[in-house]
């Protein structure tokens, strides 16, 4: 089979020659080792033996994001500011969006060596600022779905893996406006206005799911924010409240247009699976094991693996750190409770990947032992 083939299989639960296996963030496509920016950790020569491994081994899986073509302006941005100012080599960026006499600031770091970019304060701060960003205008949704830059990067993959359109969900875009400690004390006890809040971004973000998965049919997506809503910062009613009420239209969009969708979520799972489940979910990603995660990858083959494709489920510390005989054992563990018994499809995954200028040996020859252990399968 092809690799793409495989992926492909995989989703529509068919018959593949070995578990796909993908590096998740790393695809061979987007890091470029001659690109000489600064905040380019990949430049460095370290990381050029993984991607040349990415390219030709792995089952690649490409996220992009799509947008429109031409959208009416954004009514909040005539009344936003930003800049960004370099102070000891890190990039700073200050955003300011002016609300009557209020003025919400958020500001972010970026460091060169560090593949991330810190939220160093929020922009909604209080219950006063949430009520000042809902009276802000509405943005209108629509547009031409731009589709150039999947078809892009499907071309340039070939054979060799699939593109996934990447989307947030209401709950991420308004989850992160906050502090997390200021978050789940608003979403706990300012529930109808937490809800106003998430129907504003569900009016932008269900059309356009809607436009892609027309234009762009057939493909798989994943969905990205459900985690908030998940134990210890929300109790089980509250998911199905901020996360299924409004995910659920999207999946359903997006099988609307014969795509498959994956629902990304870290940390705790075990008693939000059956909700999960229920949103017509066909994939899981990254469903780490304990301490990370509160549930083993071979109870939710045998609970959810009949409808779900899971995707994972190796540690990204465990690549980093683990010596290497001691990491083959985990990836064995994750290969055999993945693949256990009957299910739709299982994709080895990481949880993440890492985010160091400098990727250590240990890493690299973690990594190489993934791909040594699935082509042995």
């Amino acid at each position: 089979m092809t690799r793409r083939e495989r992926l492909m299989a995989t989703l529509r639960g068919e018959p593949v020659d070995r578990p796909p296996v993908s590096f998740y963030e790393l695809n061979g496509l987007d890091e470029n080792p001659d690109d000489d920016d600064r905040f380019n950790i990949y430049s460095h020569r370290s990381w050029w033996p993984l991607i040349d491994l990415t390219r030709r081994k792995t089952d690649r899986i490409v996220m992009r994001g799509v947008a429109y073509r031409s959208v009416t302006p954004d009514p909040i941005e005539t009344v936003s500011t930003t800049e960004t100012i370099v102070c000891d080599g890190s990039a700073f960026t200050t955003h300011r969006v002016q609300t009557g006499s209020r003025v919400l600031t958020s500001r972010t770091r970026r460091d060169p060596d560090v593949n991330t970019i810190w939220t160093v304060e929020h922009l909604l701060k209080d219950l006063d600022d949430l009520r000042a960003f809902l009276s802000l205008p509405h943005l209108e949704p629509g547009g031409e779905v731009e589709t150039g830059r999947v078809l892009e990067a499907e071309a340039a993959l070939g054979d060799t893996g699939i593109v996934m359109i990447d989307t947030p969900d209401p709950l991420c875009l308004a989850a992160s406006l906050f502090d997390m400690a200021d978050y789940t004390v608003i979403a706990m006890t300012e529930q109808a206005l937490f809800h106003q809040l998430l129907e504003r971004f569900a009016s932008i973000l269900l059309p356009k799911t809607k436009a892609v998965a027309h234009a762009l049919p057939g493909r798989l997506w994943r969905i990205y924010g459900p985690e908030y809503a998940t134990p210890p910062y929300l109790p089980p009613a509250l998911f199905r409240e901020y996360v299924c009420r409004y995910v659920t239209p999207m999946i359903e969009a997006i099988h609307a247009g014969g795509g498959y969708a994956r629902v990304h979520c870290h940390g705790n799972l075990k008693a939000v699976l059956d909700d999960i489940a229920a949103m017509g979910a066909d994939g899981l990603d990254p469903i780490e094991p304990p301490p990370q995660g509160d549930v083993e990858l071979r109870y939710v083959r045998e609970k959810y693996g009949k409808d779900i494709v899971l995707f994972g489920n190796l540690e990204a510390s465990d690549i980093e750190n683990l010596p290497t005989e001691l990491f083959a054992e985990k990836v064995k563990r994750a290969v055999a409770e993945g693949s256990s018994g009957h299910g739709r499809g299982f994709v080895l995954m990481p949880s993440a990947c890492p985010y160091g200028r400098i990727l250590s040996s240990t890493a690299m020859r973690n990594y190489e032992k993934i791909v040594d252990i699935v082509e042995t399968q």
